[in-house]
């Protein structure tokens, strides 16, 4: 796997491991985070948080509709979470690993994994776009979540 074919970004995150991971499955949760710039909202937000289970989040640029996709591969309770991940900008069989490590009691290392992007565009564009998910998820107030 070649450098530009994968992105990676790690950030602390001042909450507690359980929380952060359950963000990532929970609808509401991630209408608040998900979204790689600024400008870009969330339309349609739908989750099945089960191995194989799938999702889709419509990002709207304007009156443009962006979805993406993928399933859940792997979902390890709080450690891992691991998704196909199917867009304009990413091509089929590209994958997402996120690992959060406990750092303490209210703060979890989130690093995130993006492999087979197939080109340095779209690389680039992911870059961008996961680095500013993760600032995001940085920034806001966490309430507990129910899936546990």
């Amino acid at each position: 796997m070649s450098e530009e074919d994968r992105v990676l970004v790690t950030r602390t995150i001042p909450v507690a491991r359980e929380r952060v991971f359950e963000a990532w499955l929970d609808p509401e949760m991630l209408r608040r985070f998900m979204c790689p710039a600024p400008g870009v909202e969330l339309g349609h937000v739908a989750v099945e948080p089960r191995e194989g289970g799938a999702f889709e989040i419509v990002m709207l640029v304007g009156e443009r509709e962006l979805p993406h996709r993928g399933i859940y591969e792997s979902i390890q309770r709080p450690e891992r979470l691991i998704f196909t991940w199917e867009s304009a900008n990413a091509p089929a069989g590209s994958r997402v690993t996120i690992d959060f490590a406990q750092i303490d009691a209210e703060a979890t290392e989130v690093t995130l994994l993006h492999e087979n992007l197939g080109s340095r565009s779209s690389r680039q564009d992911h870059l961008g776009g996961w680095t500013h998910i993760l600032e995001t998820l940085t920034g806001i107030q966490m309430e507990a979540t129910s899936h546990g």
